[in-house]
């Protein structure tokens, strides 16, 4: 994660947010509380580890349970997540790694918790809700986790050699980049951090 403030950029002044830089800095937050909440949640968790630019920023992500350390240099995305790889295997080499995006704040627990089942030790990832992206990458147990994200990350992934999963899972399918993702998100139920800021949806009876 990029510190709150720097990150998300395209969902700056999205409906129903704080205004101001420090309004965005909390969505920001608000959308990686309630991603976490349900990962640690989840059945077949063990640890939850966040890697970001700036820890000291991310230090509520730590009440959560989640272990937040610093990015080893500037390589970006998947390079950080390689780096979390590295420092999770250091104590259990043969674990099963999966990286998730923060940014997932309708996620339910039940939904990651099948995702990892339906992997079923193999390397295997979920693309987002467009079919272009990836929310969630697993690995095999001890083999590597090759992350692959960045524009056109399911066919990255997929030419690499993972399995698609194939699960409705609409929460966990539903990461939030624009104003519009907002929007489906809140439709699907928003986790409570994010739903403080930006209300629940209307029904018409």
């Amino acid at each position: 994660m990029k510190p709150p403030h720097a990150g998300k950029s395209r969902l700056r002044g999205a409906a129903g947010t704080p205004p101001g830089a420090g309004g965005h800095a909390e969505l920001v937050l608000a959308l990686a509380v309630d991603t976490l909440n349900a990962a640690i949640g989840a059945a077949g968790v063990r640890r939850v580890l966040v890697v970001g630019t700036d820890p000291t920023a991310l230090a509520e992500l730590t009440e959560l349970g989640a272990e937040v350390v610093r990015e080893r240099g500037a390589g970006g995305l998947n390079a950080a997540l390689r780096h979390g790889e590295t420092l999770l295997r250091r104590d259990d080499p043969w674990s099963v790694v999966a990286a998730l995006q923060a940014d997932l704040p309708a996620l339910r627990s039940v939904e990651l918790a099948e995702a990892l089942a339906e992997a079923d030790e193999r390397r295997a990832f979920l693309a987002d809700r467009h079919g272009t992206g990836t929310t969630l990458l697993v690995s095999a147990p001890g083999a590597p986790l090759g992350p692959l994200f960045g524009t056109g990350s399911a066919l990255a992934h997929l030419e690499s050699g993972a399995v698609a999963l194939d699960l409705p899972a609409a929460t966990l399918r539903s990461d939030v980049d624009t104003p519009a993702d907002l929007v489906h998100a809140r439709t699907l139920g928003l986790g409570s951090r994010t739903t403080q800021l930006v209300g629940a949806p209307c029904c018409v009876t």
